[in-house]
């Protein structure tokens, strides 16, 4: 066996798996509750400012198809070292011209660096973890990811308060894209060090039962384009709960800050319940990871949509009640636990399905699907808002949280069955 031949370690990941992702995280997570305020200082209407916070989204969905080719063409460290730097000119792009079309072209990028970042950690965390504990690591991942989120709108928090300017924030996310570089160039590569590519053939010639789903994984091609046609039942089934799992997470970054801004409340302390839901987020991620890989990954999406959608309706029912900002601070906390419940789940069904000796240009594949959600959704809350009001934009989310709850409880059985586990090795 594979997995005996070279035994999985978890220290053996965390440096090159999980420090670059913490750091870059950190940064994002610091500047995603500032920018609606950020736009509506520069003279954007509300729906405006929620499109202007889209726009990181609709950067990720425009960057997954060509984060595939170019994960699998230059390697994860290269790739993530050009993200970087790419987030950084966005953000300098967002600074230097204070206009809300710079603004918008700002976040696009930090987009689309995003999608490329996120993608080489998947491929090689998809590549490298023996599937007894995949689960359980991509769920880690996500929760560094979370953790990044968590500590980031602290952060912004303080130096709002400090300086008293919000768009200070920026330089939070170029201070961690540079600490990003560092961190990639001083340690070793780690396609080199572990072998990614090799030892995942070796666990595919290897392993000889597969689900329904797999099966079709590994008669894929390597090509972006060509996987999505050879997937296109996977996806079009377990990619459309994906894909509204994605736009409600996707829905919750974007209407938060920009329901503080609705309410009245101050920005520091926007940020602050922000930063509180996303830690009470990120202290869930490992127990995601467990259940998944215990009971399935059913029991880990079924809850955290049905509370994000619960949510989102508790928080249309509450915008001009006495005690507007006691609601707001629940509801952010239910979303932090609906959330932290399901984290990882993505990254899992993703690895599930795709094939071990390439995964980038399935995971290109699926990923897009999943952000053609996360895309739409925020969009759709700007529209919805400007043509009718926020509170029946959080109405329309909370909706399609529920369909998508029973989308994966129709799905993922079929193409994931839970599989027993194994006693050892």
């Amino acid at each position: 066996m594979t997995d005996a031949t070279h035994p999985f370690s978890w220290r053996s990941i965390i440096l090159p798996a999980y420090l670059p992702t913490l750091l870059f995280s950190v940064g994002e997570g610091a500047i995603i509750p500032v920018i609606p305020v950020v736009a509506t200082e520069r003279g954007a209407s509300l729906a405006i400012a929620g499109l202007i916070a889209a726009m990181i989204m609709v950067g990720e969905l425009a960057g997954d198809l060509p984060a595939g080719w170019l994960v699998a063409s230059i390697g994860e460290r290269n790739a993530m070292i050009g993200a970087s730097m790419l987030a950084v000119i966005g953000v300098l792009i967002a600074l230097v011209s204070p206009t809300e079309l710079a603004l918008g072209i700002g976040m696009f990028l930090l987009g689309l660096a995003t999608a490329v970042f996120g993608l080489a950690r998947h491929a090689f965390l998809t590549s490298y973890v023996p599937e007894a504990v995949r689960a359980r690591a991509l769920s880690t991942l996500a929760g560094v990811f979370r953790g990044g989120w968590a500590i980031g709108p602290f952060v912004a928090a303080a130096l709002i308060a400090w300086t008293g300017s919000s768009e200070v924030v920026f330089w939070v996310l170029v201070a961690a894209c540079f600490a990003v570089v560092v961190v990639l160039l001083v340690l070793p590569d780690p396609e080199r060090v572990f072998g990614a590519a090799r030892l995942a053939r070796a666990a595919s010639a290897a392993d000889g039962v597969r689900t329904a789903g797999e099966a079709e994984a590994d008669a894929a091609s390597h090509g972006v384009f060509r996987a999505i046609v050879t997937y296109r039942g996977v996806l079009l089934r377990i990619g459309s709960g994906v894909g509204l799992l994605a736009a409600v997470r996707a829905s919750r970054t974007v209407i938060l800050p920009l329901w503080a801004v609705s309410i009245g409340m101050p920005p520091e302390a926007a940020a602050l319940v922000i930063g509180i839901s996303a830690t009470v987020d990120f202290a869930l991620f490992y127990v995601s990871g467990q259940v998944m890989d215990r009971f399935g990954r059913l029991w880990s999406a079924i809850p955290g949509l049905v509370g994000l959608g619960m949510g989102f309706v508790v928080l249309a029912l509450t915008h001009d009640v006495p005690g507007a900002e006691a609601w707001f601070t629940g509801v952010a906390l239910l979303f932090g636990v609906a959330n932290g419940l399901s984290s990882g789940v993505i990254l899992t069904l993703g690895a599930d399905l795709a094939p071990k000796a390439n995964p980038a240009p399935f995971l290109g594949a699926f990923r897009t699907i999943g952000d053609a959600g996360g895309a739409a959704a925020p969009l759709i809350l700007a529209g919805v808002t400007s043509a009718v009001s926020i509170m029946a934009a959080s109405a329309t989310m909370g909706v399609l949280g529920l369909v998508g709850a029973a989308i994966l409880w129709r799905y993922v059985p079929r193409y994931v069955p839970r599989r027993p586990r194994r006693s050892g090795g």
